[in-house]
C-alpha cells in the first residue's frame, strides 16, 4: 500500500455544510484513508492509498459534488 497524505485548495465552499459534504463523500470512497476539510483556509487534507485511488479520481469526485480541487 502506497499511502499519500497531501493538502490541496478547494474552490466553491460557502458554508460548514460544504465541509461535511466533502468529508462524507470522500470518507465513503474506497482508497481514502482519511479526509478533513478546513473551511477557513479552504483546503482539504486527504490521506489515500495510491494503489486504489489516484489524485485525478479524487478531483473528479470532488467536482461531481460541486467543488473544485486545485492540484
Amino acid at each position: 500500500m502506497a499511502r499519500i497524505k497531501e493538502t490541496y485548495p478547494v474552490l466553491g465552499m460557502t458554508c460548514a455544510s460544504c465541509v461535511r459534504k466533502i468529508e462524507t463523500v470522500l470518507g465513503k470512497t474506497e482508497g481514502i484513508i482519511e479526509a478533513s476539510v478546513n473551511f477557513g483556509s479552504e483546503k482539504v487534507t486527504v490521506e489515500y492509498d495510491n494503489d486504489k485511488i489516484d489524485l485525478e479520481k479524487i478531483g473528479k469526485i470532488i467536482k461531481s459534488i460541486g467543488y473544485e480541487l486545485i492540484t
